[in-house]
């Protein structure tokens, strides 16, 4: 059973200076303190900067003895984070957890995994291999897909909020399901019709 009032104290903590460190977490849709989501600033001086990178966590039963389990849901181009799904290579994601971590302490170490990728220890081959062969073209295809994934403008969001309530959703509903999936507008409109 996930400790409740630790998790709580932890989303108190991480959200009490998430203007210095540049990471937050709140409940995932307002569900159960076991699946929450988490958000990190990208890393100044790093292909990521000015990105917001949404992390989708589920803490299992084990929480704190256990690690949680984390995954991007914004797309990145990371040696260390999986193209297609998010997927993170983080040792203290797997055997280096200690209880003595703390969600924020995981969530700062994302962040600085942005900033200093371990391309000998991929979880992107694909990635790793462009970074060590072809830096440039790797840090300017890490900037596209931050540009692309991890920006979003106002605009554009109320551009798809309009399109998704013309098709019948009700507008509350879009804002919260577009802010869940960091403005996917296809995985906002595959939410809502099987949800």
């Amino acid at each position: 059973m996930v400790d409740v009032s630790r998790v709580q104290k932890e989303l108190t903590e991480c959200n009490r200076d998430r203007e210095v460190s540049g990471v937050s977490i709140a409940l995932h849709d307002g569900a159960s303190i076991s699946h929450l989501t988490g958000t990190i600033a990208g890393p100044a001086d790093s292909p990521y900067e000015g990105g917001t990178f949404v992390i989708d966590i589920h803490l299992p039963g084990g929480y704190p003895f256990e690690p949680p389990k984390m995954q991007f849901i914004t797309k990145v181009w990371h040696p260390n984070i999986s193209s297609q799904n998010g997927a993170i290579c983080l040792d203290i994601l797997k055997d280096q957890w200690s209880p003595a971590l703390t969600l924020k302490t995981a969530l700062l170490s994302l962040q600085a995994l942005l900033s200093s990728p371990a391309p000998d220890d991929p979880q992107d081959a694909v990635v790793a291999q462009q970074y060590l062969r072809d830096y440039p073209t790797f840090a300017a295809t890490a900037r596209y897909w931050t540009e692309a994934f991890a920006k979003s403008t106002s605009t554009g969001m109320e551009e798809k909020v309009q399109k998704l309530v013309e098709m019948g959703f009700p507008e509350d509903l879009v804002r919260s399901t577009l802010k869940s999936v960091d403005g996917d507008e296809n995985m906002a409109l595959e939410k809502l019709c099987s949800g």
